[in-house]
């Protein structure tokens, strides 16, 4: 019965929010567009219920040859090596990230595309992270509890650090989320979420 509950009012929300943030979403589209070479919004694949892989939606903050501009990065700075290999993240100027991108990612609205993701059927508003195939050795064992539901655009993460997060730790609080979810959790996660929204708090 919670779980329809759930259900129900991510679904109610979802539209909501879709229909208040058409306008926002439009104005980013044609900035991303403007701003760079490369398509608006950038897809990637990540785990979802029984860790199945789907086509994951964002709107595009990096520039199109970001991966050669980190690896090139990563091997002339020792000190972001290190910081990569703790947080997965880089907290200082990350070179990948367009001038758009910076604004975007700050205030959490390249993720606004993940209502398609929600639409689809793929994410819940409110779950784990959505993780990366190639994460899943750094997972380990707990890839079985963590994969067991749908993840979320917002989560327990999200709401807790963020990028200040090391990895195990956003694993440790994903899990937690799991075993102790309740509708409740989620309403907190869910206003908690417009704090960060709005402050920027914990994104690089």
């Amino acid at each position: 019965m919670n779980v329809f509950f759930k259900n129900t009012y991510e679904l109610i929300l979802a539209i909501l929010l879709l229909l208040l943030l058409f306008p926002i979403i439009s104005i980013i589209a044609v900035a991303i567009k403007l701003d760079s070479r490369g398509p608006i919004i950038f897809v990637q694949e990540r785990l979802g219920k029984n860790a199945k892989v789907f086509k994951f939606f964002k709107f595009r903050s990096m520039y199109i040859d970001g991966e050669k501009r980190l690896e090139r990065f990563l091997n002339e700075n020792q000190e972001a090596n290190r910081e990569w290999e703790r947080y997965q993240k880089i907290k200082g100027i990350d070179p990948r990230v367009t001038r758009v991108g910076k604004i975007i990612r700050k205030y959490s609205l390249d993720e606004l595309p993940q209502l398609i993701n929600f639409f689809k059927g793929d994410m819940n508003l409110v779950g784990p992270r959505p993780y990366m195939p190639r994460e899943m050795n750094k997972i380990g064992e707990r890839n079985l509890i963590i994969t067991r539901v749908k993840p979320g655009i917002t989560g327990l993460w999200q709401v807790q650090g963020r990028s200040l997060l090391p990895f195990h730790e956003r694993i440790l609080l994903d899990e937690y989320y799991i075993r102790n979810w309740s509708l409740w959790m989620d309403i907190v996660i869910l206003v908690k979420t417009i704090k960060v929204f709005l402050t920027g708090e914990g994104a690089y």
